[in-house]
């Protein structure tokens, strides 16, 4: 199995968007959020070390708020992103992603945790306690607890594994109330990652999305934009290359303060009573819904969308599997083998979700997935 290079991501504890936290040095340092990205390498060159990417975690990492109804489950999100944009150049890259909304830490888990080990990757993201946050009676403490043995089976197959702390809630006015339980529960991300060698991709310190209009109408998903950048921020914070702009959202006329309530009182009746309507029912928004890639398939980016196409103007497009229509297919094909190198588009294209004023529809599900549960 390959491993990571140390070189390039041992000493790199965070990418914030702001620069390296610490005082250790790195080789190749990560670029900041507001830089142009790096050109992608040219077919044949070792832009990375990774060949098998896994993500687990909840609607955050499965891309709820990004819809594109051509992908499995009907959202994309920033971990595709990151995957069409590691496959770029790469003949035998191939990528799983276990993540499912509602998922609180330990269903995470006890449902993707053996799995993923079982994928043999070298690159692992690990996204989860979130859920578990929003709670009344969440306790960082014990939640991080449990992270952290999770960290410890992930580090031990040798992959580098990718850590993503919480997101500063201060801009939210529905999420602002558990800024201080997020705050403490990164201060334990950030000590676990050192502890153990992760790579950190510090969401805290990502001010391009303390913004609302990078977020869907539940004000607790990403939209398009939001996973655009997210997918920048872990790109960066790995030390890899790749073709994605920072993306702006279109600037919108200040809200006055009875339009403000009277969106709060929408808010809560389209999302937050759903939400306390499952919890009363001891349900998940994710209980119908499987996994978007259970066995590693290989990404490309829709072939009518331009890597370099401009934020404002670039369709949303779509992503697809190369030589599958959908997850059960590559299902069918095997979870242990590789893709062959022709299974793989030779140049696949970022596609650029399309700029925004207000937050996109929700994909159809089993339960809405613009719900404070996740």
């Amino acid at each position: 199995m390959t491993t990571h290079d140390p070189d390039r991501t041992a000493t790199a504890r965070s990418a914030d968007g702001t620069g390296i936290s610490g005082s250790d040095a790195i080789a190749d340092p990560p670029r900041s959020l507001g830089s142009e990205p790096a050109p992608a390498p040219a077919l044949g060159a070792p832009a990375h070390p990774w060949r098998r990417f896994v993500a687990l975690g909840d609607s955050f990492t499965e891309g709820v708020g990004d819809p594109d109804p051509d992908a499995p489950n009907g959202v994309r999100g920033w971990a595709d992103r990151v995957a069409e944009q590691l496959a770029l150049g790469t003949d035998d890259f191939a990528y799983a992603n276990l993540a499912i909304r509602g998922r609180l830490i330990d269903r995470i888990v006890a449902e993707q945790l053996d799995r993923a080990i079982e994928l043999r990757p070298d690159l692992v993201t690990f996204s989860a306690g979130g859920n578990d946050l929003i709670r009344p009676s969440a306790d960082a403490d014990a939640i991080a607890a449990r992270y952290e043995r999770a960290v410890e089976r992930l580090v031990a197959t040798g992959a580098t594994v990718v850590v993503l702390t919480g997101v500063d809630t201060r801009f939210s006015s529905g999420f602002k109330h558990v800024r201080s339980t997020v705050a403490v529960y990164n201060c334990h991300l950030r000590a676990i990652a050192d502890r153990h060698g992760c790579v950190v991709a510090d969401q805290w310190g990502c001010r391009s999305i303390q913004d609302a209009r990078m977020w869907a109408d539940d004000r607790l998903h990403l939209n398009p934009l939001g996973h655009h950048e997210v997918a920048r921020l872990v790109l960066d914070a790995l030390g890899a290359p790749h073709t994605l702009a920072p993306m702006a959202p279109e600037p919108v006329r200040p809200q006055r303060w009875r339009e403000a309530r009277r969106d709060d009182l929408v808010w809560a009746r389209t999302h937050v009573v759903p939400w306390l309507g499952r919890r009363l029912r001891r349900v998940s928004s994710g209980d119908a819904v499987s996994p978007k890639y259970p066995n590693p398939v290989p990404l490309r980016a829709d072939a009518g969308a331009s890597a370099g196409a401009p934020p404002a103007t670039a369709s949303a497009g779509t992503a697809s599997v190369a030589g599958t229509a959908t997850a059960e297919t590559a299902a069918a094909a095997g979870s242990a083998a590789l893709p062959s190198p022709s299974a793989v588009p030779s140049a696949p294209a970022e596609r650029s979700p399309s700029t925004m004023s207000s937050s996109p529809a929700e994909p159809t599900a089993p339960e809405a997935p613009s719900s404070p549960t996740d």
